[in-house]
């Protein structure tokens, strides 16, 4: 009888997995099994859409195939009719809002809301980093990885996740970070005796979830459990031209586009992710993208900190390298949290300097936050609903009065985007970590011809980092190419029995505390 429990248990969790990781593809396989639609749904249809002026939608009805209606009808059906002419009403606000400045309702973020690594003792850093391991252990801990995104810049048709950027382990991003999170809970258990499980939601885009799925199973989730690693689909939003009209991609489909990081708010709803929390006690969030190397995946001193904080909403930022480097900045507006874009600020403000010499505005946003469960459950209850729209004036494929696809040469519509960040206005409690760029920040974007946030410079990155960590512990590297796996060290601690007193010639590849280097 108990086994039996146990199997109708293990068929449940696997269900459950299934649902959340092939939600969008089952849902689109239901809907291919519904009848052919008939005059009565086309009709009731055009109703609906003429009420908020989209009945355009359905022009090309009589010339489409039983199979074309049935996947228009998806995509309307899809749609919140209702939330449509407030999406465009608002994006045009936002649009009419680009180029404002916000100098005079602009402030820095207070002193006693940010904590600098590098200003910071290290006690009382190893106070926060024992507390991350504690909740860590109790299994209170989970990370979002928002990993939506192709390498297309990097020339490779596939997951940006599934990026090999050249090490000498052959490592791809995804591997990386899934051995960051097996070594983050082996150290938690080191220190309290108790094993605890950190969860790994992944938010891929309609493009990359079954092939995100498909490398994850291939590499048997990374020696992570199964059950522990959840993807979820990003949403999409309609694409609109200039009078508030959705664009037909072609005769039968929508023109959309993705959602951007801000739509993790929504679909950790509709997937069932936040219910999910609710069910495994994950009580703390670490939400980052996918292409930093140097991310420290769950890290346990910022979790900590947040934690001792009381913080609801966190994030980690770096010292700006220049006043005109076009990031945006964690600020004060109008008394609220908020990433202020570089264009939003005037190159006098942008230049403005403390007494010390550092920028008045110097926190570099970088995609790397912490949120608690309950504050993810009121964004998703209340707040999702009034995040800001971010627009963009996009060459947008459309169908022409004829029914002809064509492609504009210059902007012809706009695309809707929500960014991740937008919720800390909402936050009761918002902190920030300085954390130094060449220890946690090393973007991969670009191909080695922008000399820039590409390949080069993140292997270049990690490299001279696990260098410093050879030699902090008493090692010496001769020449650049030092890489230390993730299995050996999360971010340098327990190296002085494996190196030091040892001197060590390029390439180094600390694999494991038997193979010391190749």
């Amino acid at each position: 009888m108990g086994h039996n429990n146990n199997y109708c248990s293990m068929q449940q969790k696997q269900q459950q997995q299934l649902q959340l990781t092939n939600g969008r593809r089952l849902r689109n396989v239901a809907t291919a099994k519904r009848s052919i639609p008939t005059m009565t749904d086309y009709l009731k249809l055009h109703t609906q859409l003429a009420q908020v002026g989209q009945e355009h939608l359905v022009k090309f009805w009589p010339e489409l195939t039983d199979d074309e209606r049935a996947i228009l009808v998806r995509d309307i059906t899809e749609l919140d009719l209702n939330e449509i002419k407030q999406y465009f009403d608002r994006a045009t606000i936002s649009m009419n809002e680009n180029g404002i400045k916000l100098d005079d309702r602009l402030q820095p973020i207070a002193d006693d809301q940010i904590l600098s690594i590098a200003r910071t003792a290290e006690d009382k850093l190893n106070v926060y980093r024992e507390e991350g391991l504690q909740q860590i252990s109790n299994g209170h801990v989970a990370v979002l990885l928002m990993a939506g995104g192709q390498g297309t810049r990097l020339g490779f048709d596939h997951p940006k996740g599934m990026y090999d950027v050249g090490l000498q382990s052959g490592k791809t991003l995804f591997r990386i970070q899934a051995e960051r999170i097996r070594k983050l809970e082996q150290l938690a258990e080191q220190q309290t005796g108790k094993h605890g499980h950190i969860v790994w939601y992944i938010m891929t885009s309609e493009h990359t979830k079954q092939p995100t799925l498909a490398y994850f199973e291939a590499n048997n989730y990374f020696g992570l459990r199964e059950e522990n690693v959840l993807l979820f689909e990003q949403g999409s939003l309609p694409c609109f031209d200039y009078d508030g009209r959705i664009i037909l991609d072609e005769k039968h489909r929508v023109a959309r586009s993705p959602d951007g990081n801000g739509g993790i708010y929504r679909a950790m709803k509709n997937a069932g992710i936040l219910e999910d929390m609710r069910r495994r006690d994950v009580r703390y969030l670490h939400a980052h993208s996918v292409d930093n190397i140097l991310i420290k995946v769950a890290d346990p001193v910022f979790i900590g900190y947040c934690v001792q904080e009381q913080a609801d909403c966190a994030a980690k930022v770096v010292e700006k390298s220049a006043p005109n480097e076009a990031v945006g900045v964690v600020a004060m507006v109008d008394g609220k949290h908020q990433v202020v874009e570089y264009s939003e600020i005037s190159a006098k403000t942008s230049e403005m300097r403390n007494s010390n010499g550092r920028l008045t505005f110097s926190a570099g946003n970088i995609c790397n936050h912490f949120f608690t469960a309950d504050f993810l459950h009121k964004i998703g209850s209340t707040f999702e609903r009034e995040l800001k729209l971010h627009v963009a004036k996009k060459k947008i494929p459309f169908v022409d009065n004829a029914g002809k696809r064509l492609t504009p040469d210059k902007p012809n519509g706009i695309k809707i985007e929500k960014f991740v960040f937008d919720v800390f206005e909402f936050a009761e409690k918002f902190v920030a970590m300085e954390v130094l760029r060449d220890e946690e920040f090393s973007a991969l974007k670009n191909a080695d011809a922008a000399g820039k946030d590409c390949p080069s410079t993140a292997r270049a990155d990690l490299h001279r980092l696990h260098r410093k960590y050879i030699e902090n512990a008493g090692g010496l590297v001769h020449g650049d190419v030092c890489e230390i796996s993730p299995s050996v060290s999360y971010a340098g601690e327990n190296l002085e029995q494996l190196v030091k007193g040892k001197s060590f010639s390029s390439p180094v590849h600390l694999r494991d505390s038997l193979n010391g280097h190749l």
